[in-house]
């Protein structure tokens, strides 16, 4: 029956006798570089995990290429793979295949080429070697150049070279290897050097070069490209034919069913009807592709209707049918309207928009996207940033695989909040030893003050201190009082208490502590006992003007005396007795050695020492000049976080303060910097080994890093004292040579600190100062066979009294071990296992803490779940007290909230507290990202699209939140359907529907550029890469193509014949391919002037290498300091430009590069697709200070060389500048055949009326192919100059999404950066203006001190009085008198325009009012016009456009120039009036034609001549060579 049905309709079609080509569109991306070759690509991806693992995979791949000639592309990729398979997990293997096909490492590889064109290499030469700036091409000259390199500079070296894991000497020799790895010469060169750097006679660089890089281009991917609808209520299409290539392209797959009709299963059953079929599809297409508009009934409910559409399939099926939908949504809308949609879903998307809504701020409509709780913002990741954060994850995520955690418990340990470590830790202030002089809460100074919390939150003028009775803001100095550094800090403090300042002061005074000591011999003590005694014959603030008195007496240059003390004492208090004070009976002496003994059990660093609310100031803080502003900034920061806590209810009015303040997650008991830095070491315990086995010492030292540890980790006894669930939740290990004191009293230590802590366990391990035997390892052997043989308690005894002094004397005067045991042990079953223990395993131990602590024989370490402290100094202690702070350090980290995890497991307590330690240091070594967010749903049945994880693999979990017809669910879908290719996921879908539509959700068709693998032909070669693909589109609309590609990509069409700005597949047959080409990876900065904070407007910089130091160039904005510069991969040299940027400004620090802050010359290495952002801080030199850098004062002639003028420039000065002043700088803009064609016409129209030279200047960004590679054929017939420039619109910026828009903001938004400082003035002309005045008119015109010039719109033809949209509403009030004034043609005064930051300012309002959708509505118009009052517009005579629309026929006789303005009544097409107002149009476009025909015909004679096709041997050679 249904075949029946096929054959009649095929009947039917039957007529169509000639089957059409099929159409269609597709857009490819090109690199600007060469194809870099596979296997260095995988070096790089393997090297991110470590420079050992680099090597080793060198070391496997040594001579690979070998292969390369004898196996299919495919098989040597398959090659590749296998070899580096040897250092990855499975999913990372899956990863590095994602890698490799978004060509992710490809900037790397390349920019080592760059590099090494730089230094440059020699003539014909596969590889070779640099030697302090020397080079060879063989391994024979390496001796030879290694005995002179010493008296040459070592070369730079940068932070991503890959060094030789050698003997790491300074002082030696630096070899850089410049070759392909995997060659034969590689072999040779790899072999000499790798030996000579083991031996440590030189340190050994790799960097890729490949010597002869084959000419293949380079497809990438991540990126997508965009078909919008135009409107076509204007007809504004060229209607020159364009030659069609013949681009042959398979159409999208069968697979989707049309209609009911399967159409990849009828072509499997009756491959002769395949014309036939193709015909129908087409047929079947074109009517379910009905561009009908649709009512606004239709369109209300069309998002439901997709997420009903799209929850009626498999679930298999539906992220593919998402993507058809979003993707193509245009032509797929009129069949979602005959959808009906279930109530229960409808209520159910609903009851969980108010649950996201709520919880993650999320809103109908809204797209998100997580990957195991971390927010993905789209508008701000890309792929590459995607496949970095699936690489961080997959660490983690493995760890916990192997560490046996499965399913929810994944994600619940996943999300714990570990603490971000913090570098401002508090010591806890509450201690008698500090003498408090004041007390804000108390004193009867401050009783006017009010004393509520709730006063901080009352508004004051910005930088007032409030006033308030509360100790919020404490400051305690601890001071030695004899140091002369004493005397400043002390008088600022009297300075702070005099002048009210809402400052609690206390001191620690750290004076002598031996207990009979003379006041009158010690000025320090003499001091103390002194101030006790004013503090108690009168009070505290009376002791602190004391201080100040006795401190005054003293000279600059001296400290205290004692002298000064008595005098001071006799002359102050004459009846006082000096003997009963200062003397050694003295009365006024308690607690004098609190002091100290607090300072020393800080243990903060040399005095003098102030804290700050117990957070210690740094050493260069400590400046007593500096120290006042330091203290009031500090003030104003932390009244700033007190606000938030009274706001949030933490802080209330009966909360004591400075409780609260020492309460936080900060502070702690002590100070200790080893505890408390911010750069940890972890253990990594996620390896499973094959063995467990440690006595075998030599195949133990065959285990790498990971292995070793979890063999320790297994093997480990503990001393412990288990919390009440009997868990420990901080494991201890102590490493050290227990033969020595320090040793012996680190574990002993460690033994008391568990003691007093419930939930610490203590593992010890040996590590002796030689070679493990018998006699230097008697103590550790003895623990061992304890911890064999005894039970815990008697084993912690027993080891406590082992390793007190008095034992190891007996010991060694010859005391028997047995003799030591104590009364309740197993005394047979020790001794037995004591006399028969080998020393192999504490080989082992000695080795783990070689090759993984990197400890030294004999060395002392500690670590706390996995973090490694050590190895210790010499002399250094690490008492009970820092094992306390370590104690809550841990705790505080993830420990405690890893502990609460896994309980919830309910496993053995030995086998909880072992995995909470290897939990706790995978999780704090993980690097710390955002806040992991638990999404969930109320309910998931009917809008929630559920896909499972494979079993026992590790995987992800991603939570979608999309409405799937929105511009996020068409990029987002594709990213799904990869992502699930690449990695094992749990997917949640979640249908974020909008109700109530108005319009077109979705007014585009749209492809996101993204594989999961390198592709490969049925011929086992490379496919020629990533395209988007659109086929099956509606012939009868009119589209315009857009790319929208990661942030600081710059591309540019390369090759299309077509109109990409209009392509109207009915008027076109076949395939519409656009090639583009990424041009340029962007460097973008900020930079401020240090000494005002102001970003330096006007300064220059420009980059390049040391041969060519000029290669690109800027302006720095003042909005944020911006500026932006082209670049490619490579090592680039940021410099001030020459001139006056240079003599009145130098570059001070710089964050964000490679070379050190303070370095001169700023290096800046692009090695990969990611967004490089760097900032600058730069200071007037000193002789420059008054001078300004947008002066009048000429800039340099320098730049002006670029842009000065056709023949060369006079020899003489006023020669040059009176050329400068003679050249014409047009600018304009264009984007489509047609406008372009228009644009020819009006530069015509311009040279035929100037007799002084011109320059064009183009925004190139949008330029097509054809226009690029005419214009110089044009320039060179008609004698004029031209630029084409380029500015990526900025991140900052809110962006446009409509191609019209943007083109209209490049219009008025970058003129202050788009051109060099030398051009004064320059003259937009639109593209379809005609101009019959010469131009320097407008050029010389007097602008009376506006920066740029308009001319208003006419008023003269009455007829259009309805459509002058400015003469009432909005645009009359504000323009008040003044006119509204077209864009058309204005003139811009460049200097005035910088010098009144005029960009600046108009940039500042787009992005308040392009906030609003509907403001703006012609950008480049509305906003210099919006702006007036600001910004003044000087209005031009009105003879300088004429336009017909709204200028009368009699005034078009005195026009100077004529523009085609779009006829809002008429809508006549602009080919049509071009002709019928501007007689002279017509001769320019024929002109223009023959120019263009005869440079056409030049062109096809070149190509004829050229060589023949090559060979099939070398089309072979050229496949092989793809990788």
């Amino acid at each position: 029956m249904r075949l029946t049905f096929i054959v009649l309709l095929l009947l039917l079609l039957n007529i169509h006798q000639v089957t059409s080509a099929p159409k269609g569109v597709t857009a490819s991306l090109e690199a600007k570089w060469s194809m870099t070759p596979f296997l260095l690509e995988t070096s790089e991806f393997v090297g991110e995990d470590g420079n050992e693992k680099f090597w080793q995979f060198v070391d496997t791949v040594k001579e690979l290429t070998v292969y390369k000639q004898g196996e299919s592309v495919r098989s040597y990729y398959n090659l590749i793979i296998k070899k580096a398979g040897q250092f990855l997990t499975d999913l990372q293997v899956h990863l590095l295949k994602f890698a490799l096909a978004l060509r992710s490492y490809s900037p790397a590889v390349h920019a080592s080429q760059q590099i090494a064109s730089d230094e440059p290499p020699p003539e014909a030469c596969p590889a070779f070697v640099s030697i302090h700036g020397q080079h060879s091409c063989s391994t024979k000259d390496i001796k030879k150049l290694l005995k002179a390199a010493a008296g040459r500079p070592k070369p730079y070296l940068y932070k991503n070279d890959h060094t030789y894991p050698g003997v790491n000497n300074t002082d030696v020799p630096v070899v850089i290897l410049y070759a392909e790895i995997g060659t034969r010469k590689f072999t040779s060169f790899h072999k000499v050097l790798s030996e000579k750097a083991q031996e440590g006679k030189l340190t050994y660089v790799l960097r890729h070069f490949v010597a002869d890089p084959k000419p293949h281009k380079m497809l990438l991917s991540g990126y997508s490209v965009e078909l919008a609808i135009k409107s076509t209520e204007y007809k504004a299409v060229d209607d020159t034919k364009v030659k069609d290539p013949k681009t042959v392209l398979n159409t999208e797959d069968d697979d989707n069913d049309v209609q009911g009709f399967h159409f990849g299963t009828l072509k499997k059953f009756h491959p002769e009807l395949q014309e036939k079929l193709v015909e129908l599809r087409k047929y079947l297409l074109d009517s379910t592709n009905v561009m009908a508009p649709l009512k606004v009934w239709e369109m209300q409910d069309l998002s439901f209707q997709a997420a009903a559409t799209i929850m009626s399939v498999p679930k298999f099926d539906a992220l593919k049918l998402m993507r058809d939908l979003s993707q193509n949504f245009p032509s797929k809308a009129r069949s979602l309207t005959r959808v009906a949609v279930k109530q229960e879903m409808r209520k159910e998307i609903e009851e969980n928009q108010k649950h996201l809504s709520e919880t993650i701020g999320v809103h109908p409509g809204d797209g998100e996207l997580f990957i195991n709780g971390l927010h993905i913002d789209l508008d701000f990741h890309n792929a590459f940033s995607i496949l970095d954060i699936l690489r961080g994850e997959a660490r983690v995520l493995e760890g916990l695989h192997n560490l046996g955690i499965k399913g929810e418990h994944q994600g619940k340990l996943l999300r714990l909040p570990v603490n971000a470590v913090d570098n401002s830790y508090a010591l806890d202030i509450r201690h008698q030893a500090i003498m408090w002089i004041n007390d804000i809460e108390n004193d009867p100074m401050y009783r006017s003050w009010p004393t509520g919390v709730q006063e901080l939150l009352r508004a004051t003028f910005p930088g007032v201190i409030r006033q308030i009775r509360r100790n919020f803001f404490n400051l305690v100095l601890f001071l030695d009082p004899v140091q002369e550094e004493s005397v400043e800090l002390v008088k600022l403090a009297e300075l702070f208490y005099k002048h009210k300042i809402p400052l609690r002061i206390g001191f620690v005074f750290v004076v002598d502590t031996k207990d009979e000591i003379d006041g009158f011999s010690d000025a320090g003590v003499g001091f103390y006992r002194l101030l006790n005694y004013i503090a108690d014959e009168y009070d505290l603030s009376q002791a602190l003007m004391s201080m100040v008195s006795m401190y005054n007496k003293v000279g600059v240059g001296e400290s205290l005396s004692v002298d000064t003390l008595s005098t001071y004492l006799k002359m102050k208090f004459p009846k006082a007795n000096a003997e009963r004070i200062l003397g050694v009976e003295s009365e006024y002496d308690y607690n004098r050695k609190d002091g100290s003994l607090f300072y020393k059990k800080s243990g903060l660093g040399a005095l003098p020492l102030a804290l700050f609310n117990g957070v210690p100031l740094s050493p260069d803080e400590m400046d007593p000049d500096e120290l006042e502003t330091i203290i009031l900034q500090r003030i104003m920061d932390t009244t700033n976080a007190f606000q938030r806590a009274v706001y949030m209810g933490q802080l209330n009015e009966g909360s004591d303060v400075v409780d609260y303040l020492m309460d936080q997650a900060n502070v702690v008991p002590r100070m200790n910097p080893l505890v408390l830095n911010t750069d940890r070491k972890y253990l990594d315990f996620t390896s499973k080994p094959v063995v467990n086995d440690w006595e075998d010492t030599t195949m133990f030292s065959f285990l790498d890093a990971r292995d070793k540890t979890a063999v320790v980790a297994k093997r480990m006894k503990y001393f412990t004292n288990y919390d009440e669930n009997g868990m420990s939740t901080v494991t201890i290990w102590i490493a050290g040579d227990l033969e020595t004191v320090s040793g012996r009293n680190l574990l002993l230590n460690a033994l008391k600190h568990m003691k007093a802590s419930p939930g610490v366990r203590v593992g010890v391990m040996d590590n002796p100062g030689g070679k493990p035997r018998e006699d230097n390892t008697v103590l550790y052997r003895a623990i061992w066979a304890s911890f064999l043989t005894q039970k815990n308690k008697a084993t912690v005894e027993f080891v406590q009294k082992l390793l007190r002094e008095e034992s190891s004397q007996l010991l060694q005067q010859g005391t028997k071990m047995k003799d030591l045991l104590m009364q309740d042990m197993d005394v047979d079953a020790f001794e037995k296992k004591f006399n028969t223990l080998e020393v192999d395993f504490i080989r082992s131990q000695q080795l783990f803490s070689r090759d993984v602590m990197k400890l030294r024989p004999g060395d002392r370490a500690v670590i706390s779940n996995g973090r490694i402290l050590g190895p210790f100094e010499e002399h250094e202690e690490f008492t009970v007290e820092d094992f306390h702070l370590l104690e809550k350090i841990t705790q505080g980290g993830s420990a405690e909230k890893v502990k609460a995890k896994v309980k919830e497991m309910e496993m053995k307590p030995k086998h909880a507290s072992d995995l909470v330690m290897k939990v706790d240091a995978l999780l704090s070594a993980a690097p710390k990202g955002e806040v992991r967010r638990d999404v969930h749903f109320i309910k998931d049945s009917h809008s929630v699209l559920q896909l499972s994880p494979r079993e026992n693999e590790v995987f992800y979990d991603v939570v979608a939140i999309v409405d799937p017809l929105t511009r996020e669910a068409q990029k987002m879908s594709s990213l799904l359907i990869v992502l699930s290719q690449v990695v094992n996921v749990r997917l949640q879908v979640f249908m974020n529907c909008r109700a109530k539509l108005s319009d077109m959700p979705l007014k585009s068709f749209y492809r996101f550029v993204l594989e999961s693998d390198v592709g490969f032909l049925a011929n086992d070669t490379v496919s020629p890469g990533p395209v988007a693909r659109f086929m099956e589109l509606p012939e009868s609309l009119l589209l315009t193509l857009n790319m929208i590609t990661p942030e600081s990509w710059m591309v540019q069409s390369v090759r299309s014949p077509h109109d990409l700005d209009n392509i109207h597949l009915q008027e076109v047959n076949g395939i519409v391919a656009a090639e583009y080409e990424l041009e340029h990876l962007l460097l973008e900065g900020h930079c401020f002037d240090l000494s005002t904070g102001q970003p330096p407007r006007g300064l220059q910089f420009t980059l390049g290498t040391s041969r060519d130091p000029l290669m690109y160039d800027t302006i720095v904005m003042a909005n944020l300091g911006y500026f932006q510069l082209k670049a490619n991969p490579g090592a680039w040299i940021l410099r001030l430009r020459k001139g006056r940027s240079e003599d009145i400004y130098q570059v001070v620090t710089h964050d964000g590069t490679e070379s050190p802050a303070d370095a001169g010359d700023v290096i800046v290495v692009l090695n990969s697709f990611h967004s490089k952002i760097i900032k600058v801080r730069v200071q007037k030199n000193a002789e420059k200070i008054n001078e300004d850098l947008l002066s009048e004062t000429s800039e340099s002639k320098g730049i002006w060389d670029s842009i000065a003028s056709l023949t060369g420039g006079g020899s003489k000065k006023d020669e040059g500048e009176k050329k400068k002043e003679d050249v014409l700088n047009i600018f304009s803009v264009a984007s489509g055949h047609l406008y372009e064609r228009f644009l020819r016409i009006m530069m015509l129209s311009v040279l035929r009326h100037t007799k002084i030279p011109v320059k064009f200047w183009f925004l190139k960004n949008y330029l097509s192919p054809s226009f690029k590679e005419t214009i110089s054929h044009m320039a060179e017939s008609y004698g004029f100059q031209y630029e084409l420039v380029q500015y990526k619109w900025p991140r900052w910026l809110h962006n446009q999404h409509e191609k019209q828009r943007i083109i209209w903001g490049y219009k008025i938004l970058f003129l202050d950066v788009l051109f060099p400082l030398a051009v004064d003035k320059i003259i937009f002309v639109d593209a379809d203006q005609i101009v019959r005045a010469d131009l320097k008119e407008l050029k010389d015109l007097d602008l009376e001190g506006a920066p740029y010039g308009y001319t208003p719109f006419c008023d003269s033809r009455r007829e259009m009085e309805g459509y002058r949209f400015w003469k009432s509403g909005y645009w009359a009030s504000h323009l008040g008198h003044r006119r509204y004034h077209i864009s058309a043609l204005y003139v811009v005064d460049l200097k005035k325009f910088r010098k009144i930051a005029a960009g600046d300012r108009l940039r500042g309002q787009y992005q308040a009012l392009s906030q609003d959708p509907n403001s703006l509505s012609n950008l480049d118009q509305d906003l210099p016009n919006n702006m007036i009052h600001q910004v003044a517009i000087k209005s031009l005579p009105q003879e300088w456009l004429w336009c017909e629309t709204w200028c009368d026929d009699t005034s078009k006789v005195t026009a100077k120039t004529i523009d085609l303005c779009n006829n809002p009544k008429t809508k006549e097409p602009k080919l049509t009036a071009a002709a019928r107002i501007v007689p002279e149009w017509v001769e320019y476009d024929n002109e223009i034609k023959q120019l263009l025909r005869r440079v056409q015909e030049q062109g096809d004679a070149a190509t004829e001549k050229q060589t023949p096709s090559p060979s099939q041997q070398e089309k072979a050679d050229s496949l092989r060579d793809e990788l």
